[in-house]
């Protein structure tokens, strides 16, 4: 059959319309049921299995959505659809098409006899409708993290579809998943990750994933461990555009400048100064945009030390020195680019982020780019925008928004920017233009996926799921209704509880900085009972919630809701008891924090909360860790409670309860 008559069809298409964003439900929703009996398609029936059409001319994106979708009906059905390129009369069909027709990333979905066709604006807007089509089929986007596995249907029958989406609010909108502390790779002596080892690819695998079930198209790998080229063309064969941390100029790694040895492969020697080495840093940068100049990318421009540190002027260097430095290194990286770039590939893309030292020296009026770089606003890591365009000008804008940070705003174990947060600030961001690029910090993002698939939806359909007095109530409600159907009135009241507690980031550890205090000799803590009670209001709605869930519903909601809030309770409850005299409670309390963080520890995420790197000992970063702290206090028969080893907890086996209230460089 030819590809001709796709296109035909879609010219024939009545006007589509989308679901109502945070009202209907999604996960399953295409399945057809008893009263659907008009138009149905039957996929799977018994051993009688639908192919997947995809012709050769289709980019490798949609290719391997195709796979990722053959899959998910194998999932579904026990069956899997072969990939063919042309399909066969005398069996259903999922035909994926691009046209060229209408917007980029915009897409289509209809049936038709037998047959479902996909086709999209430009090949990411086709492959989006196969991710979309898996959701609405039963897979969940976030499957990796919740642990959520599809409903069995044999046979597999999909109802009357006519589906229309695009284009995207957002241009550019992606994850950086940063501080792979936690993923599995060699450890160092010191009993860190080894920064210069291997995070295995399924990791990376499961993250371009899950980006791309989100309908995002833009990926962000950590800058602070061993790169692999193989792992970059991953993500752009699957239609993710490659960039970077805003210390990345050109993804020519300054991390690996010695570590990896890059300056020297790259012919650069003498020191990372502008004024007295132009051509040693022209010819490091040129080096990233040679490795990476066959993939889709998005350039990151500016002038920064080889470590995430503000650059470094020689003294007495004016500001518009400064700034004339940063334009004249901003326009040649622009145009090396250009000139290195294949001609056949879409012409570079740039981002220039106001991030620390930039955004002062932006707003001051001192700091120009070129007119193509998107000029990218920071929040203050913790989710609230530092600054935003006031003006139409003649760039393009966008956003870096934080909802994991590693710093001040302690943010790895525990999502504690709200929903109602989100939804305030980018109804600030989207009234202000800056909708070219969203790059969102999820760290390793098994925390951060229900205010991250939030973003994703903002980011596609602002309008949509910003409307109303009440969008973030609305977005929570549906979640509860997507991932929690046995109980969702009451999984709602559980995170509402769960918000009011943690309504700023410092409150993650308030019962460890108290236990902390006691065991040094205070008497008195400021606020602990009324923490205490909080915490067992709260602690009883969980309890009234699980009840009513289901496995896997209790599991995930155990690992999303439960224990970021354990992570406070236990450590308050056991300054309670200590103050009052009970030491054996005190004790046992921390002791069952370290039972559910084992609970959550579920393969494939065996160890996620021991000690690294990221979260130090207390002599380092003041973070007090209560469970080792109190077996030191009793051993020692209360002489003695801190850690006198700075290098113990990093020669112990892992798992500790207090690494969950650890902090360290600010990223």
């Amino acid at each position: 059959m030819k590809y001709a008559l796709v296109v035909l069809a879609m010219t024939m298409l009545t006007s589509l319309a989308a679901a109502q964003q945070w009202t209907d439900r999604v996960r399953g929703s295409w399945i057809a049921g008893p009263n659907d009996t008009n138009g149905n398609i039957t996929l799977v029936g018994g051993d009688d299995v639908c192919e997947i059409a995809v012709a050769d001319s289709e980019n490798s994106a949609v290719k391997q959505a195709a796979v990722f979708l053959a899959g998910d009906i194998e999932k579904i059905s026990g069956k899997r659809p072969r990939i063919v390129k042309e399909w066969r009369d005398d069996r259903p069909v999922i035909v994926f098409t691009t046209t060229g027709k209408t917007p980029a990333e915009s897409y289509r979905i209809e049936s038709n006899k037998k047959a479902v066709w996909c086709y999209g604006g430009d090949f990411r807007g086709t492959a989006f409708a196969a991710y979309t089509l898996a959701e609405r089929l039963g897979v969940d986007p976030l499957y990796h993290w919740t642990g959520y596995e599809p409903e069995h249907h044999n046979p597999l029958t999909i109802k009357h579809v006519e589906f229309e989406a695009g284009p995207p609010t957002f241009r550019y909108r992606g994850m950086f998943h940063d501080d792979e502390d936690i993923l599995p790779r060699p450890f160092e002596n010191s009993g860190y990750p080894l920064r210069t080892g291997d995070v295995p690819n399924e990791w990376y695998a499961k993250y371009f994933e899950t980006a791309l079930r989100l309908r995002m198209n833009m990926v962000a790998p950590y800058t602070r461990v061993h790169r692999r080229y193989e792992v970059q063309k991953m993500a752009s064969d699957w239609g993710l555009f490659y960039t970077s941390h805003h210390y990345d100029i050109l993804l020519s790694n300054p991390y690996g400048i010695e570590r990896y040895g890059l300056a020297k492969a790259r012919g650069v020697s003498g020191a990372w100064d502008w004024i007295n080495n132009r051509d040693g840093m022209l010819r490091y940068w040129r080096g990233g945009v040679e490795e990476n100049k066959d993939l889709d990318c998005i350039w990151p421009v500016g002038m920064r030390g080889t470590d995430d540190t503000g650059y470094k002027f020689p003294p007495g260097t004016s500001d518009v020195e400064q700034a004339k430095a940063f334009r004249d290194a901003i326009e040649q990286q622009v145009a090396m680019t250009r000139q290195l770039v294949p001609k056949d590939k879409q012409p570079p893309l740039f981002h220039f982020t106001l991030y620390t030292e930039m955004l002062p020296k932006y707003q001051a009026g001192n700091l120009e780019v070129p007119d193509d770089v998107i000029i990218v606003w920071p929040d203050d890591n913790d989710g609230t925008m530092r600054g935003l365009p006031t003006k139409t000008d003649r760039w393009k804008h966008g956003v870096y928004y934080h909802l994991a940070y590693l710093g001040k705003q302690v943010k790895q174990n525990a999502h504690v920017v709200p929903p109602a947060r989100i939804a305030d600030q980018f109804r600030k961001i989207v009234d202000s233009g800056a909708t070219r690029y969203m790059l969102v910090n999820v760290s390793e993002l098994r925390e951060f996926v229900m205010e991250t698939r939030m973003l994703a939806d903002v980011c596609w359909d602002a309008k949509t799921a910003l409307a109303g007095d009440d969008p973030a109530r609305r977005y929570v409600d549906w979640w509860c209704r997507e991932y929690f159907s046995a109980a969702p009135t009451d999984a709602a009241a559980a995170y509402a509880n769960y918000y009011k507690l943690f309504d700023s980031y410092e409150k993650q550890w308030f019962g460890s900085d108290a236990l902390h205090n006691l065991l040094g000799g205070k008497k008195q803590i400021d606020g602990l009972d009324g923490r205490f009670k909080e915490m067992a209001a709260a602690s009883k709605q969980i309890d009234h919630t699980l009840a009513k869930l289901r496995w896997p519903e209790t599991q995930f909601f155990f690992e999303h809701v439960v224990l970021p809030t354990r992570f406070d309770q236990r450590p308050v409850e056991a300054a309670v008891a200590l103050r009052d005299g009970d030491e054996a409670h005190a004790m046992e309390t921390v002791e069952k924090l370290e039972t559910e963080i084992l609970r959550a520890e579920r393969p494939p995420f065996e160890h996620w909360y021991r000690e690294t790197w990221i979260r130090r000992e207390p002599k380092q970063w003041n973070v007090h860790r209560p469970y080792e702290e109190m077996r030191m206090y009793f051993a020692t028969n209360g002489k003695r409670f801190e850690l006198t080893d700075p290098d113990a907890g990093r020669r112990r086996a892992p798992t500790t309860a207090a690494s969950a209230t650890s902090a360290p460089a600010a990223r």
